[in-house]
Order: structure tokens, then C-alpha cells, then sequence
């Protein structure tokens, strides 16, 4: 048992690295390039944020969820953003529906359900805090996430040094000199301002440069996913253990108890940050065990590791838990909705 669950987290974790290493370096590359541009991107990002999230985490994966995660704890997408990625997050409910033989259409249905609400909701938490005004200051913050992580991500000089502090200031002499870290980048008193000898060493000046920032990029990128994917797998791999001690069937007794009750458990056990979760519930349901209402509470909440990325990475506990608080209480609405209409997929 203990090898089965050892093999499945690394399998799983192994899965996200693409997915954070991509959505870090993105990041890095709107920190270190955009400039006053990213806020504008992410403004016009922003309105159709919950709609594109929800069709991209519908997809059979769990690695949009942490993408969004991430990309919050940087504020570079809206909360309504990453709201709509979890409750439309798949994970594994896909695959056992396939391994099943499943009708093509019941799948379908749940998916719909899964992105209808995704959307919904998302759009809607955006809406409210616009009109609290809590949508914040409308800039990204991706360099305090490289400050809290420790990646040096601003320690790298125009021309390729390091300085250690990242700061890029405008010549005021009207020169049009470039200032980092108060040495100025002008040109040697041995060197003209014109010719071709001039030219050519800016054109080196500025290939090194280049060249030294993409490294630097990479670099850092690679820090961050590293840090990620090590505290992912070790959590993965303690619920996976969980998971496989208290077994499928004692979930299924518990979720039976009581209609009310076994939703509220339900949508308990989609918070869980493993795969294992979202399995044990569309088993249970496809058994027949779980009926339709709590089997919907618990996929909606379980959105991979979009939660457990976004405890790592966003430096706001309160905030945190409030989002997860407010998603569980989605999956709980939706599947006591569900369970009274009478709805049969």
C-alpha cells in the first residue's frame, strides 16, 4: 500500500510540473518585461477571466487549478478567476468515467453543470467585490511572490550582473542614461558616442543582456516550481495514505447516514488535495452508493491542488480560507439543490 501510494503522488506531482513551471515563467516574463503594460493585460484579462477559467479547467487535468492558484497569489487573475477554475476542475472524474463505459452524455451533463456553475459563480464574486470596491489595487504583485519565496528574482543587473537589487531607475540628467542600482550603464570616456565600433559593442552589450535575463527568467521559474512541487507531493502523499487507510467503502457508509449530512461530508472530502478524493466519489457514484446531489457537492469542490497551491503561495491566510470556505459552501448549495430537484445523471 505504501509503495501504490508512494508511486501515485509522485505520478500525480509529476503531472504539475509542466504546468507551474509554464505559469512561473509567464510570471517572471510579465515581472521583468511588461512593465506598466501587465496591469493593462490583466484589466481586460479580468472581465472574461471566470468564463475562459472555467472552460480550461473543465479539461481532464488538475494543473489549471494550481496555474490559477498561482497566478492569484500574484494577482495577475481575479478571485472570481480562479473560483470558476476550481469548481470546474475535473481531476480524475473524467477518466473513471471512461474506464467505466459511461454514456458519453451523463458525462457531459456533469461537466456542464461543473462549468455552468464555475461561471456563474465566478462572474458573481467578481461583480460583488467590484461594487465593495475589495478588487485591490488593480496591480499584479508577482515581485512580493518572488520576495516571500526567496528566488532572487530581481537580482540581476540590465547587463547581466548581479546586484541585488533589482531596481531599474531612470537617468534624471536627460542623457537618457539607464541606472541600475545607482552605476550608471553610459558609455566609456575611450568609447565614442557614434561609429561603428560604438555600435557594435552596444549590440554585444544589449545580446548579453538579453541573453543573461531569459537565464535569469528560466532560472527563477525553476525555483519557484521546485519549491511548489516538493511541499504538493508531500502533502499528496499524506491524504493519499489517508485516503487508503479509512478505504472506499467506509467513506460510502459514512456518506449514507444522512442526506443533509452525507452532502456536507461529501463536499468535505472534494477539499482534500489528492486525486484519490475525486476517484473514491465518482466510484461511489457510479456504484450507485453515493447519490446524485452529494456525488455533485463533492466533484464541485474538488478542485485538484488549486487550493493547496493557492495555501502555498498566497501570503494571506484569512484570505485563503475564506476562498476555500466559500467554494466548500458552493459545493454544499449546489448538491442539496441537486438532491431536491430530483436531478438523475
Amino acid at each position: 500500500m505504501l509503495i501504490d501510494v508512494l508511486l501515485d503522488s509522485v505520478k500525480d506531482t509529476l503531472e504539475l510540473i509542466p504546468f507551474l513551471f509554464l505559469t512561473y515563467l509567464a510570471m517572471e516574463a510579465l515581472e521583468h518585461g511588461m512593465e506598466g503594460r501587465t496591469e493593462r493585460i490583466v484589466a481586460r484579462a479580468g472581465k472574461t477571466g471566470p468564463l475562459v477559467g472555467a472552460l480550461l479547467g473543465a479539461l481532464p487535468q488538475c494543473g489549471f487549478s494550481a496555474m490559477a492558484a498561482t497566478l492569484y497569489a500574484g494577482r495577475v487573475v481575479t478571485v472570481g478567476t480562479l473560483v470558476a477554475v476550481i469548481l470546474s476542475t475535473s481531476d480524475e472524474m473524467v477518466p473513471v468515467f471512461i474506464a467505466h463505459h459511461e454514456p458519453v452524455g451523463r458525462l457531459l451533463a456533469i461537466i456542464g453543470i461543473k462549468v455552468a456553475l464555475g461561471v456563474a459563480v465566478g462572474f458573481a464574486v467578481d461583480a460583488v467585490l467590484r461594487a465593495l470596491h475589495r478588487t485591490g489595487d488593480g496591480k499584479v504583485h508577482i515581485a512580493e511572490l518572488c520576495e516571500r519565496e526567496h528566488c532572487d528574482c530581481d537580482e540581476v543587473d540590465v547587463a547581466g550582473d548581479v546586484t541585488g537589487d533589482g531596481g531599474v531607475t531612470r537617468d534624471v540628467t536627460g542623457d537618457g542614461g539607464v541606472t541600475r542600482g545607482g552605476v550608471a550603464r553610459a558609455a566609456d570616456a575611450g568609447e565614442g558616442v557614434a561609429g561603428d565600433h560604438d555600435h557594435h559593442g552596444h549590440t554585444h552589450s544589449h545580446a548579453h543582456h538579453h541573453g543573461s535575463r531569459l537565464a535569469h527568467i528560466a532560472h527563477s521559474a525553476l525555483a519557484h516550481t521546485v519549491q511548489v512541487t516538493a511541499f504538493i507531493f508531500l502533502v499528496t502523499f499524506a491524504f493519499g495514505l489517508l485516503i487508503e487507510v479509512i478505504g472506499s467503502d467506509a467513506i460510502g457508509a459514512a456518506l449514507a447516514v444522512h442526506p443533509v449530512r452525507g452532502t456536507l461530508l461529501a463536499a468535505l472530502i472534494g477539499l482534500i488535495p489528492n486525486c484519490g478524493a475525486s476517484v473514491a466519489l465518482t466510484e461511489l457514484y457510479l456504484d450507485g452508493t453515493l447519490p446524485c446531489g452529494q456525488m455533485i457537492a463533492g466533484l464541485l469542490v474538488s478542485g485538484g491542488v488549486g487550493l493547496l497551491v493557492l495555501f502555498r503561495t498566497n501570503d494571506h491566510p484569512r484570505q485563503n480560507l475564506l476562498i476555500a470556505a466559500f467554494v466548500y459552501a458552493v459545493g454544499v448549495v449546489a448538491g442539496l439543490a441537486v438532491g431536491a430537484s430530483g436531478i438523475l445523471l
